[in-house]
């Protein structure tokens, strides 16, 4: 009988790798937010794969940069943080980009790690069988990758394949999670950055990284008798940015803009939770909370 295993693998990768929709393929639901913007992932979020033989779970991490701000700095910290306690390191490696001074420059930080790393190379479906050959070619030449996997999240292109290759670096041990979990993330935050990725939609240049949710509370409401449809769940929650200028995008002509991000975070959030849901959003200026050590302490980073 095969013995079972268990333990942890981080996704790690400069921004806009495809790191989070990779974890949410390999988990098979939705457990980290995803958008084209680069850094939008700002917390080591776990998604957990569980079969007969293994359970592993996934760290998904913010994207390794030369930090700006202190925001940067301390979502740098977050990933050499992760990468420091797993079992094993898939570094990802888009296809559709060519290997640059940023993936030279995580190859030199990964070569420090005590973990095997596995080189994944992401989003294959993008670009042709000759470009995914060369891509592979240079991969091979930028470290000492234990193995390395060409995949696609979006045309499920061996993704099984990813799995069984980490689940035979994680070590022989014990269930970690209880059978059905997906993620052990709070609600709260699962919720925060449901309404941080509605809003992060057409928006640009500097906006994104200028955006934090924080959910205020989330109150039970009894069901109303006579309307059995009423939302029995309140959200608050507060979107900050750094300027006035960023306030009036978010909020739109007339809080247009608004309405459209809380639809959409509300019916994401109603997915999410499996209830009806009723969100109250307000919109706040945090100045150069980014730079900040107390306003970034308090927003939990």
């Amino acid at each position: 009988m095969t013995e079972f295993r268990s333990g942890f693998a981080a996704f790690v990768g400069r921004p806009n790798a495809g790191k989070s929709t990779l974890m949410n393929a390999l988990v098979g639901e939705k457990v980290a937010i995803m958008s084209s913007r680069p850094q939008t992932t700002r917390r080591a979020i776990r998604g957990i794969v569980t079969r007969d033989d293994a359970q592993l779970v996934l760290v998904d991490t913010p994207g390794l940069h030369r930090p700006r701000t202190l925001l940067g700095e301390r979502l740098n910290d977050v990933v050499r943080e992760a990468f420091a306690e797993v079992d094993v390191i898939g570094f990802c490696l888009p296809a559709d980009e060519k290997i640059g001074p940023g993936d030279r420059w995580i190859a030199q930080e990964l070569s420090q790690a005590k973990a095997p790393v596995v080189a994944v190379v992401t989003k294959v479906d993008k670009v042709s069988r000759d470009r995914v050959a060369a891509h592979l070619m240079e991969v091979q030449e930028l470290g000492d990758f234990i193995d390395i996997v060409p995949v696609s999240s979006v045309e499920d292109i061996q993704v099984d394949v990813l799995t069984d290759v980490l689940v035979s670096h994680l070590p022989v041990g014990p269930v970690l999670y209880p059978d059905g979990a997906v993620t052990d993330e709070p609600e709260e935050v699962m919720v925060a950055e449901l309404i941080r990725e509605a809003a992060l939609e057409g928006v640009h240049d500097e906006l994104p990284h200028s955006i934090a949710v924080m959910v205020e509370e989330m109150v039970e409401r009894e069901q109303a008798a006579d309307d059995p449809r009423t939302p029995v769940l309140i959200v608050r929650a507060q979107l900050y940015v750094e300027r006035d200028s960023q306030k009036g995008i978010i909020i739109g002509k007339g809080g247009s803009r608004l309405k459209e991000v809380g639809a959409t975070a509300r019916a994401g959030i109603e997915r999410l939770l499996g209830r009806r849901v009723y969100l109250d959003l307000h919109v706040k200026i945090a100045k150069e909370w980014q730079r900040d050590p107390k306003q970034l302490g308090r927003m939990g980073f």
